[in-house]
């Protein structure tokens, strides 16, 4: 299959990058990074996550950033919530798209939310029914499509399963993400035709972590079988706290360098993504996690 002539990236750094941050991260700070990020163009930005505080500490302030963000016209920014509880907070800040999510493994689901895959369905079900009710995109998330921690490999028939009844329940996009970045582009598009088959894949994204360096391949084998939209992290910040050893997601400023190589339409500018990526790297006190960052910066 040909390449997509244009590809969506959706920036996750404001959650899931900055939700394992240790530190905790002033709300100016938070808000200043979505302002710089808009400014480069990006089309779908995760803002935050409307998840217990007592569970993720960083994103307690996830109201006061959203209502703080200079929202951009044609910008989607969407937020996590994992009940309706989390949705009644989102909606009450304006926020007009949410993620729900789950996993396709049974013992990572357990380990992270304390429930079962359907249970977490299940929760997220009115959610849905909800979001339906009040004109509100829903994007769903299945983590573990290519291994998980605890049980190892996770059958692909596991994946296609979740994935086709988050499509059903009704969200508009299903990411497909390789939490612990343990994918190699062979696998990685052998699960991606095979979801493909049930949902389609004009409804599919690609959420890569870069734990084995096989982020960038594993989205170009995906890109040839018809994906056009990854999910990626400024400065490759991220990580799984609930994945050993899983480093951060694949950095956005090396996916759009590679895709703006391939000729793909992106609509960011590169330059500006790079500096922010250094700026966000500066106040976390680190170097960044780009390579294209770091090469750009010295060039």
């Amino acid at each position: 299959m040909a390449l997509p002539a244009r590809v969506r990236i959706v920036e996750v750094g404001p959650r899931d990058g900055l939700q394992n941050e240790k530190a905790i991260i002033a709300t100016a700070d938070k808000i200043a990074l979505i302002d710089r990020l808009t400014a480069t163009g990006l089309a779908s930005i995760e803002a935050t996550s409307f998840v217990s505080p007592k569970w993720v500490p960083q994103l307690a302030d996830a109201a006061e950033v959203f209502a703080g963000i200079h929202r951009k016209p044609g910008v989607h920014y969407p937020v996590l919530v994992p009940n309706e509880q989390g949705y009644d907070r989102a909606r009450a800040v304006g926020a007009d798209e949410v993620a729900v999510f789950t996993a396709a493994s049974e013992a990572f689901n357990r380990k992270n939310i304390n429930a079962s895959i359907d249970e977490s369905i299940e929760r997220f079900r009115p959610v849905l029914a909800r979001a339906a009710a009040d004109g509100v995109r829903v994007r769903g998330y299945v983590s573990t499509v290519l291994g998980c921690p605890y049980q190892g490999d996770v059958p692909v028939a596991d994946v296609v399963r979740v994935a086709r009844r988050l499509f059903e329940l009704g969200c508009y996009e299903v990411s497909l993400g390789d939490t612990i970045g343990v994918g190699t582009p062979g696998k990685a598009a052998a699960m991606l035709r095979a979801v493909a088959a049930e949902v389609p894949v004009a409804a599919l994204a690609v959420h890569f972590h870069d734990t084995y360096g096989q982020a960038l391949a594993n989205i170009l084998a995906c890109l040839e079988q018809g994906v056009a939209v990854v999910d990626a992290s400024v400065s490759g910040t991220g990580g799984c706290p609930y994945a050993k050893g899983a480093s951060g997601n694949v950095a956005s400023e090396d996916v759009v360098y590679m895709l703006h190589g391939l000729g793909i339409e992106t609509g960011i500018d590169l330059s500006a993504l790079a500096e922010t990526g250094r700026w966000l790297a500066g106040l976390l006190g680190r170097d960044g996690g780009s390579k294209v960052g770091r090469a750009l910066a010295a060039a």
